[in-house]
Parts: C-alpha cells; sequence; structure tokens
C-alpha cells in the first residue's frame, strides 16, 4: 500500500491536461454490453475504478483490449449475468452493469455495491425504475436478483430525497433502450455525465431524447450496434486543480476541458476572488490580490458539485473569516474535517454544515483518507502546509485521479509517493 508525501510552500505554475471523466466511462462502458458488436471508447483514464470495471465486464464473458487510453470491448458471447462480490464491494459504480444487463438478457444478479464511505447510497431508485419497466426484483442471500419476462416502457421519476440519481438514470436508461415501446424518465440527473451517456448510446442507435434535462424519452428500438467514443473531460478533476491553482498557483493552464460544466465552480472561485479565464477548451487560473471568505452549497448539477465540496473546504480553511459549506446531497460527508484539524485548520461541524474559521496557516501532520475526494483536500491542504504531510490510504485517490501527484509535480509541486 502507497502513501503520498506532500512538502508544501511551493508555488504551481504551467499546463495541465485533464483526463476522462471516470463518471462518464464507467457507465460507457458498461454500455457496451448492450450488443454483441465491438464497441471502442477513447479517453479513458487509467484508475482503479476502470481496472474494476474491465474485470467485471471480462468475468461476464466480454472481450477487452486496452491500449493508448482506448478501450475495446466485444461483448458477443456472455457467459454470466452476475457480477462478483470481490469487486463489487470496492466500487459503488459496478451497479451500472444493472441496466445494460437487464435490457439485454432480462436478468442480472448483483451485490449491493461498495466504494467510499461518505454516507447512505442506496440504489433503491435504480430498482424503482428496473421496477416500473416491468420487472421483479428478489433479494436472495445478500444479492439482489432482478429479472423481467418482458421489459414494457413505463414513466417514472428518479428524483430521491437529496436529489436525482446520476448513476440510477443511466441505469434506466440503459435498461429501456431495448424496452418495448415509450419510456419517459421524470426527475431525471441533468449531469454532463448523463448526457455523455446518452450520446453514446445514441450512436449505437438508442432513441433517446432530453438527456441533460430532467425529463429523459425513450423509445425503445430492438437491437444495438458498435460505435466508437470519446468520453468528456473529467468537470472534478478540473475543478481539484483550479482549486489547487487558486490556492498556490502563479497561473495554471488547463486544458481539454469544458468551462460549461464547471460554471458554478468558476462562479464561486471568482466571488472568493481567484482570476479565471475561459478560451475555448482551456481555462487559466490565478490567486487574486485577496480571497474572501464565502457560503457553499451543494446540490444537484448545474449547481455546486458534491464532489467538489471537500477540496473547497482545505481552500477555506486558510481565508480570513467565517466560510460556512453545506452539503445537501451526502450529508455526511464530512470525515476529511477530521483530518484537517489534525493539520491545524479550524473547523466546527453543525450536523451537514462545516463553519470554517480561516487560519493563517496549515501544519504539515500524518493523515488517513478516508474517500476519494476527501483525499485530494488532503493533498491541497498539503500543498499550502509549513512542512510535509504524509497522507495515507491513497488507494482513494487512485480510485478517481489519473497520476495526480505527477501531474502535481510537474506544475511545480514537490510530492513522493512511497510505501507505506
Amino acid at each position: 500500500m502507497d502513501k503520498i508525501l506532500v512538502h508544501g510552500g511551493k508555488r504551481l505554475s504551467g499546463h495541465v491536461r485533464i483526463s476522462g471523466s471516470k463518471n462518464s466511462a464507467l457507465p460507457i462502458l458498461a454500455a457496451t454490453l448492450l450488443t454483441r458488436e465491438p464497441c471502442t471508447i477513447g479517453r479513458i483514464p487509467d484508475l482503479s475504478d476502470i481496472h474494476y470495471m474491465l474485470t467485471i465486464l471480462q468475468h461476464l464473458g466480454c472481450e477487452v483490449e486496452r491500449a493508448s487510453g482506448k478501450v475495446t470491448v466485444h461483448a458477443a458471447n456472455l457467459r454470466s449475468t452476475e457480477t462478483p462480490y470481490d469487486i463489487v464491494r470496492k466500487m459503488r459504480a459496478s451497479v451500472c452493469v444493472m441496466g445494460p444487463l437487464l435490457g439485454r438478457e432480462r436478468i442480472v444478479t448483483a451485490s449491493l455495491p461498495g466504494g467510499c464511505v461518505i454516507g447512505d447510497r442506496p440504489i433503491d431508485l435504480h430498482l424503482k425504475g428496473f421496477a416500473a419497466l416491468g420487472a421483479e426484483v428478489v433479494n436472495r442471500a445478500g444479492n439482489m436478483e432482478v429479472r423481467a419476462e418482458r421489459l414494457r416502457g413505463s414513466k417514472v421519476n428518479l428524483r430521491g430525497k437529496f436529489g436525482s440519481t446520476v448513476l440510477g438514470t443511466g441505469n434506466v436508461m440503459m435498461a429501456a433502450v431495448l424496452a418495448e415501446g415509450q419510456t419517459v424518465i421524470e426527475g431525471a440527473a441533468e449531469e454532463p455525465e448523463v448526457a455523455d451517456l446518452a450520446n453514446f448510446l445514441t450512436k449505437m442507435g438508442a432513441n433517446i431524447e432530453g438527456a441533460g434535462t430532467n425529463r429523459i424519452v425513450i423509445e425503445g428500438v430492438k437491437e444495438l450496434r458498435g460505435a466508437t467514443h470519446n468520453v468528456i473531460a473529467d468537470r472534478i478533476e478540473a475543478g481539484t486543480f483550479m482549486v489547487a491553482a487558486a490556492m498556490c498557483g502563479d497561473g495554471v493552464t488547463l486544458h481539454r476541458v469544458h468551462p460549461s460544466h464547471l460554471a458554478h465552480v468558476i462562479e464561486t472561485l471568482r466571488e472568493i476572488g481567484t482570476e479565471i479565464s475561459e478560451h475555448g477548451n482551456t481555462i487559466t487560473v490565478k490567486p487574486g490580490a485577496a480571497h474572501r471568505a464565502a457560503k457553499v452549497d451543494t446540490r444537484p448539477y448545474p449547481d455546486f458539485p458534491t464532489d467538489m465540496q471537500a477540496q473547497m473546504c482545505a481552500m477555506l480553511a486558510t481565508v480570513p473569516g467565517i466560510s460556512v459549506i453545506t452539503d445537501n446531497i451526502y450529508p455526511q460527508r464530512c470525515m476529511y474535517v477530521s483530518e484537517l484539524k489534525r493539520m491545524g485548520a479550524n473547523i466546527e461541524m453543525q450536523g451537514a454544515t462545516a463553519v470554517v474559521n480561516g487560519v493563517t496557516s496549515l501544519d504539515g501532520a500524518p493523515v488517513m483518507a478516508s474517500d476519494l475526494r476527501a483525499s485530494a483536500a488532503l493533498v491541497l491542504a498539503g500543498l499550502t502546509a509549513t512542512g510535509t504531510t504524509e497522507i495515507n490510504r491513497v488507494y482513494h485517490i487512485d480510485r478517481g485521479y489519473e497520476n495526480i501527484d505527477d501531474k502535481l509535480n510537474m506544475l511545480g509541486a514537490d510530492i513522493e509517493r512511497v510505501k507505506a
């Protein structure tokens, strides 16, 4: 197991290329199960979650080839419709193979998924959508078995207590493309990753309208064909590098990004006092003359993303004044706060709200990563801290950031990866 040592105090400058989106790549790879023809997906990031997904596809009987950021999947002859527990328990996104397996084979058996410990994340809305299409859901010995003689289009609302479900929207959409008749998903997630999945499915021959809005209409087709597709840029990786540049940059330019996907993050950083310029698919970030305290509320896209709240908290920890950060999507996503406090941050938790009283500086300390975005927040805190920050359990960060230590070092950071 590795750990990361961040030697703080270095300034960042230069250029960084943003990787393809993990949250797009995973359901798009799963969608290749819907056709017997080969599919080639480009701009696939090198992440442990991607490795897990490819392993699941191979377990199901797919032929998988990977080279130079591209993955070709040929799902001509499936030998199983049951996902392996030892992989599923490590990655929540493994649940997204349920929709395509149900759509193609009319049966799937899956364990409840694992992943980051950031609070309760049930899949009840996924199952609600499958049931609306005519599937029966049975819990057998800790596994969910979903089967249907026929899938028929229907209307279903996927909005939950804390907003719409991104994976659930994709899952139901993938099952519905091969169902009979029309499916209408109300309360659909509007995230760019859902639209990216829909674009890939459309290339395969699916008939989908409204992806990227809260109402998606799907006309079922009899079969899908192979297709080639490049996933969109990872907006959360881009946002993380933007915050790093705002904290300790002298001018950092991000390439291969979609500024429109980051509109609320850009707006928030500008309100804090960061200088940001956009030119096509590039964004340049510089700290302003002085940063100001802020109030940040996470909500479903297009508002401020929950996946950026920990990074923003790390930044505001050293901004003068009192900042308030409330996570309205995952109220329990705050385990990293105790680690920032070990570094000298002054943060008080009040339910789902972090009240951050900015301090002059942070001190390097041994800390423990609790989840993917918490890992990134601790790296960012270490960049500005005095001394060395030792981050353990960095396997979390390797789930969602492609070579983050190498990329930051290319910008001027001083980061080591060593064996724990």
